[in-house]
């Protein structure tokens, strides 16, 4: 039986350790003392050292008690900004920050179900096959966390990612490929009130440059952005340099990569016709994942949720996570809902009953594993 006190307990104690992207420090110290705890054996690999963080990977491992398939549970344990200082609160039937901060059940949530799932299991006695729970630093600056995983350790034969927004009983079956774009402008610096014509104005060449591209929503598949420009030093100066980032996403690896060449043609094009230079680089971040209904991560998650009388659905998103690379490197999984709510903003908040019900859904999935039936 779940302990709801605990429960709670555990989340509220995540979300106020400080873990922002290559900082999670903290958290891991908590976890290792929780895990300890629990008697299960973990490894901290080098991804920190890798990506400039102060910690890395957690992999911990619970054997099985009865025969089953091995199954993968994964979680990120770092918070986008503002994330330090959280003071997590219940209000009624929610938790929420103070305000100025994120709450971060951006995927505090998602860790507090698999731990009191693990606690649960094993206070109880109850059955269950071996399990592998993963912990990643750094998911939201581009899943750098589980790219250093060293997969060739890990023996499950299916995973299931707790890192999705919304009702429990969600499963992501779908998510797209990114490509990161980023781009320099080079003009010609002059003094803009004595000589500006032997100028070349790098902000008005990259404005050009992205007045005319496809951004936002391209189709029910594919999307772009533009979202970061730097430039310029002061008013009296023709800008000599500009800096561009931006993305694309598809749930079609080929839609994606068309629009990228397309995009990348088109700022070439305009930024030459003003008269300025661009040197454009271009990085896929993740690729795109689908899992066809009967594949048996899916199965077992819509058959779990239904079981515990959750809505069980499948759906598809515009957003990575760590699913994505699971499912690259041959382990089918699943992103499944945690109820964490308007996320990445200071109005982030979670439902009690939500994370609750997380938890029952792990439990339910995990005694499946254990019948061999889905």
């Amino acid at each position: 039986m779940i302990n709801r006190r605990r429960l709670v307990d555990t989340f509220m104690t995540l979300a106020g350790i400080d873990s922002v992207s290559r900082r999670e420090r903290g958290v891991v110290d908590h976890l290792a003392v929780r895990l300890g705890d629990l008697g299960l054996e973990y490894t901290e690999d080098g991804a920190g050292n890798v990506i400039n963080g102060t910690a890395g990977n957690i992999v911990a491992r619970l054997p099985g008690t009865v025969p089953g398939p091995t199954l993968l549970f994964c979680t990120h344990m770092d918070t986008v900004e503002p994330g330090n200082g959280v003071k997590p609160r219940v209000e009624g039937h929610a938790i929420r920050s103070g305000g100025d901060t994120i709450l971060g059940a951006d995927d505090k949530a998602g860790m507090a179900a698999v731990l009191e799932a693990v606690t649960v299991l094993k206070e109880q006695g109850l059955p269950h096959p071996k399990l592998e729970l993963v912990f990643t630093v750094s998911e939201e600056i581009g899943l750098l966390g589980i790219k250093e995983i060293d997969f060739g350790r890990l023996e499950s034969v299916m995973g299931f990612v707790l890192d999705s927004d919304g009702t429990p009983g969600k499963v992501i079956t779908r998510a797209p490929s990114q490509d990161r774009i980023v781009a320099t402008v080079v003009g010609r610096a002059a003094h803009a009130g004595i000589n500006p014509e032997d100028g070349v104005n790098a902000i008005q060449a990259a404005a050009r440059a992205i007045a005319d591209l496809p951004l936002g929503r391209i189709d029910e598949e594919t999307t772009a952005n533009i979202g970061v420009i730097r430039g310029g030093q002061a008013t009296n100066i023709i800008p000599e340099r500009v800096h561009l980032e931006g993305e694309t996403r598809s749930l079609d690896n080929n839609k994606r990569r068309s629009l990228t060449e397309h995009i990348c043609r088109m700022m070439t094009e305009r930024v030459e016709a003003a008269g300025a230079q661009i040197k454009i680089e271009v990085e896929q971040i993740y690729s795109s994942f689908a899992l066809e209904p009967d594949t048996r991560p899916v199965r077992m998650a819509l058959k779990a949720a239904a079981n515990v009388g959750l809505v069980a659905a499948i759906e598809q998103t515009g957003g990575g996570s760590d699913a994505n690379v699971l499912n690259e490197h041959g382990i089918p999984t699943v992103n499944i809902s945690t109820g964490m709510r308007k996320v990445h903003s200071t109005e982030e908040y979670l439902l009690i009953e939500d994370l609750v019900n997380t938890t029952r859904h792990v439990l339910e999935i995990i005694r499946l594993a254990g019948l061999n039936k889905e």
